[in-house]
């Protein structure tokens, strides 16, 4: 499945746009019913998922695992500052970021800080290891500043506007 970060801008149909919204709210939702929601044929919405996800709009199914719930209750956003805005440095840390362990989603940000990682960790001790051995021993970090998360609440809205009913 490609993981295209700048899906083609071909125009999404109002069927196109339902489909999202569902799988949205639940990815496992099966094609027969999927496609019973939208209107259309079983094969054609097999066909249209298919092309959304050839076009990269769809980038990926995944299960959404509470982290807490695998011994890794302590979550935290880390702001990272590099040293230097070239392009090998930002390359550099790109790289080697999502492998670091606890790493749950690293963001490349515009602004005070170039990089935000989301980590999930199974204490505090785990947190500060985390910082010490991998962030500030690498060679393009600067500085970083650690946030802990209490909660995490997730949206309410979908990426997708308007209502999940038949395009019939």
């Amino acid at each position: 499945m490609p993981n295209n970060p700048h899906p083609r801008q071909a125009p999404l149909d109002d069927v196109d746009r339902a489909i999202l919204r569902i799988l949205a709210d639940n990815a496992r939702t099966p094609n027969n019913a999927l496609a019973d929601a939208v209107g259309i044929a079983p094969s054609t919405c097999l066909a249209r998922v298919r092309a959304l996800r050839e076009r990269g709009v769809i980038r990926a199914f995944r299960a959404e695992i509470a982290p807490a719930a695998i011994g890794l209750p302590l979550q935290a956003m880390i702001s990272v500052r590099l040293r230097a805005h070239t392009r090998e440095q930002n390359e550099s840390f790109r790289d080697s970021a999502p492998d670091m362990p606890g790493v749950v989603a690293v963001f490349h940000m515009a602004g005070s800080d170039d990089y935000l990682l989301h980590v999930a960790l199974a204490h505090p001790d785990a947190l500060r290891d985390f910082v010490v051995d991998h962030l500030t021993t690498h060679p393009a970090v600067a500085q970083t500043r650690t946030n802990l998360i209490f909660e995490q609440i997730a949206g309410r809205r979908h990426l997708v506007p308007g209502p999940v009913s038949p395009v019939r």
